[in-house]
């Protein structure tokens, strides 16, 4: 990896105006060029230079940055849609872009509007997160000093900014608490360390670590994102006229899996398509496959399961777009995790489709390193590796779930 190619390319700003139905016809046009490059986006960890570049020209970067900072503020239905395309045509460029744009979302709905107007200067925002502290910051005049290593930081190479956590003591608290810091690309370093795991090998989630780091307190919160509480309403609701600025940050995080889920099943079903039409049975009689009940069968259950999933978490996102037009009272716990639960139940349609219906009768020489349901095969068992997913959705959402809802009025 080559440290000039993992700044931001030196491109054209895109045109003002863009649609919403333009910017998703965009990602499936550059989807479609992504099938083949799968392989190269492995090898060397991220999508490449090029194709950077045409997200940057397309204003894909720019979905979820405010109209105020130059952004085109098409918000979260747009931004799933053009995730999943992008998924549908690489699963590891879906997951690396969904991961860098999404937390536009986050900053103009968490951070005042100093931090808003410097941290969106650069145009094209692209911030990796993580969730679990690491590191360590030390309090000095106006803010902290920060030193640490922040591993899985999908959408690193490109970044412009990363949003982190770390667990500080303050002056006359005896126990740690978490504070979240965003820092430009300039104060940190990207680690080489990414690309040997099952799946997911091109998605960029590579480790950040930052070395003295200085961050200014305005560009500082307390608290974890996971838990941020949008009841009492955010600085972004009151800065944008946009509701989304002011809706739950946890369910459209844990949405987005199931977003990247629809994609890479999608693309599946598109290779099994493929091998339908190119192929004929293994036993008696042999007839092309799209022939065969049998064949004809399993596709028509992963469709059904596919499009199950996509239309439940499309209409996840709606119910938060809806949820958050109805004001910061609304958005509660439990209905967060309401929706958070959706975008697991989706994952799991799609991983069915894929895992007990596609996959085993893709035959053998389909499933070879490097073809095209191996690979989503691949990435969809890495996903289920993700802490929102195999962990907190799993087991710990549902008891919290349950928690909220009969236990509410005693908070």
């Amino acid at each position: 990896m080559t440290s000039t190619r993992t700044e931001p390319g030196h491109v054209r700003a895109p045109e003002t105006g863009l649609a919403a139905e333009e910017a998703v016809a965009r990602a499936r046009a550059i989807a479609s060029g992504l099938v083949e490059r799968q392989a190269e986006t492995e090898q060397r960890t991220y999508y490449a230079p090029d194709v950077h570049d045409q997200l940057v020209n397309a204003g894909l970067y720019r979905l979820l940055v405010p109209r105020r900072y130059g952004g085109y503020e098409l918000g979260a239905d747009t931004f799933a849609r053009v995730c999943t395309a992008l998924a549908r045509g690489c699963p590891s460029t879906g997951w690396m872009y969904l991961f860098g744009a999404a937390h536009a979302l986050v900053v103009g709905t968490l951070f005042e509007e100093r931090a808003q107007r410097e941290l969106f200067a650069t145009g094209d925002f692209i911030c990796p997160a993580t969730v679990a502290p690491a590191g360590s910051a030390t309090r000095v005049d106006g803010g902290w000093v920060v030193n640490g290593t922040w591993r899985y930081c999908s959408g690193s190479p490109y970044a412009t900014h990363f949003l982190g956590h770390t667990m500080v003591h303050r002056d006359g608290d005896p126990e740690p608490t978490p504070l979240m810091f965003v820092l430009p690309r300039e104060s940190w370093r990207l680690e080489d360390d990414w690309g040997g795991q099952l799946g997911l090998r091109g998605s960029g989630s590579h480790g950040i670590t930052a070395v003295e780091a200085h961050v200014p307190d305005h560009l500082t919160r307390t608290g974890l994102l996971p838990q941020t509480d949008p009841t009492k309403g955010t600085p972004g609701r009151a800065l944008h006229t946009n509701p989304e600025y002011g809706g739950g940050p946890l369910s459209f995080m844990l949405l987005e899996l199931g977003i990247l889920a629809v994609g890479m099943a999608q693309g599946a079903l598109d290779a099994y398509d493929e091998l339908m039409r190119a192929r004929t049975t293994s036993f008696w009689p042999i007839v092309p496959r799209t022939e065969d009940p049998d064949y004809q069968f399993r596709y028509g259950e992963a469709a059904g399961m596919i499009a199950a999933a996509e239309a439940a978490v499309l209409d996840a996102v709606r119910q938060w777009r809806d949820l958050s037009a109805r004001g910061p009272a609304a958005i509660t716990r439990e209905r967060e995790l309401r929706l958070a639960l959706i975008g697991r139940e989706t994952v799991r349609l799609c991983w069915r489709a894929v895992e007990s219906q596609l996959f085993p009768t893709a035959g053998s020489s389909s499933v070879r390193a490097g073809e095209r349901v191996e690979r989503v095969w691949r990435d969809m068992s890495m996903l289920h590796s993700h802490a929102g997913l195999g962990t907190f959705l799993s087991s710990m959402a549902n008891r919290e779930l349950a928690q909220a809802h009969f236990f509410a009025d005693q908070a």
